[in-house]
């Protein structure tokens, strides 16, 4: 069996969907991490296209080597996210072929359903509560609590109060047991994390994602060992050798590996092993669709220091796959069970995603601007 061919689609709101094709008439799906840069992502596809036509796709990990030392320059969203969405198609062709789900070809099952988080918004802890009440009453057991709008070096007293109030509104709706995690989204500074964390300690967060910019390790660390509060990190993270700093100065409790970002389904499995040695559960991130979200329960069925998968509870159930997938995914009591088909497990309504497929220039760069022309994230 040869590849064939690979096709980008540009899908609306910032999600990009890759389908590969073979020889023996099997086609692989996968999502690579393109969130406000699908242009970029599509355009690394582009480069990598001549290095895997033609070749086996059973051979997954050379493939991937391939793909990362082939080129003088690793890592990076725009590489990481391209090799991502390749690898899983790679996986669900493999799998189709063998007629196994993935997870049977990593280890086997370990779990029958995959315990989710949605995320309970609001501007409010009026609003924070209704959300998270209504999670609670969908049998959620786990909600996630974001961090809205910009931070400045040095938040107001008024800022960090208002963001604590909608999580202690959380935390009081929902009880204690059911668990609140908190996404500060890397916005904070050290300084003002510090705040935070001190003010959230009594709320007994699940952990608190990202509490600064991931790639400083260092501030990551000092807030280990200043506070009780569990940290997560690794949805910005590329490969496992990012994530084995964090792992040597124990600068986290939880890691946060996405399959769009990190290098795909395996190099994700490899980082929950290193995790598993050092004792830490994995949460893996998934801003993204559907496809996206298949790999990721492929992952998290498999993976035994799993604890919860996050999607991002779109009203219109695009990321479960309404409109993109012929059988979307069902959050039943706070759980999705475990995929039994072959691959992915999924189905790709083609036909529709055409006809939402954006025919022309993919959606431009996100940059989140303040008014003072500063920039975040």
């Amino acid at each position: 069996m040869k590849l064939t061919a690979l096709e980008v689609f540009h899908v609306k709101p910032h999600w990009m969907f890759l389908k590969v094709t073979t020889d023996a008439g099997i086609t692989g799906w996968g999502e690579p991490g393109a969130a406000g840069q699908a242009r970029m992502v599509a355009a690394v596809v582009d480069e990598l296209r001549p290095a895997l036509l033609g070749q086996d796709p059973g051979r997954i990990e050379h493939l991937w080597q391939t793909m990362y030392r082939g080129l003088h320059y690793r890592g990076g969203p725009l590489l990481m996210g391209a090799i991502s969405g390749i690898e899983q198609a790679l996986w669900d062709i493999k799998g189709k072929a063998l007629n196994v789900p993935v997870y049977d070809l990593l280890g086997g099952s370990c779990r029958n359903r995959i315990r989710m988080i949605a995320p309970c918004g609001g501007t409010s802890p009026q609003d924070a509560a209704f959300q998270a009440k209504a999670l609670r009453l969908r049998g959620y057991s786990a909600v996630l609590s974001g961090k809205d709008g910009l931070t400045h070096n040095l938040d107001s007293m008024g800022t960090v109060e208002k963001f604590v109030a909608r999580v202690a509104a959380v935390r009081q709706e929902v009880g204690p047991t059911v668990d609140v995690a908190v996404d500060l989204h890397g916005r904070a500074t050290l300084a003002v994390a510090k705040r935070l964390l001190s003010l959230l300690e009594p709320h007994m967060p699940l952990f608190v994602s990202e509490p600064c910019a991931p790639e400083n390790v260092q501030a990551l660390t000092q807030l280990t060992a200043s506070s009780v509060v569990p940290l997560a990190v690794g949805g910005r993270l590329y490969s496992r050798w990012h994530f084995r700093e964090i792992l040597e100065r124990q600068a986290a409790a939880v890691l946060q590996p996405s399959v769009s970002h990190v290098g795909g389904i395996f190099e994700a499995r490899k980082i929950a092993a290193m995790a598993e040695v050092n004792q830490i559960n994995i949460a893996p991130h998934s801003p993204t669709g559907p496809i996206a979200l298949a790999a990721s329960l492929q992952l998290a069925a498999c993976t035994p220091n799993f604890s919860v998968q996050e999607h991002t509870g779109m009203s219109n159930k695009w990321d479960l796959g309404h409109g993109y997938l012929t059988t979307p995914f069902l959050v039943h009591e706070g759980y999705i069970d475990i995929p039994k088909g072959p691959g992915l497990g999924i189905e790709v309504n083609e036909d529709m995603l055409r006809e939402r497929a954006s025919t022309g220039e993919a959606e431009p760069p996100r940059m989140a601007q303040a008014t003072d022309g500063s920039y975040t994230e």
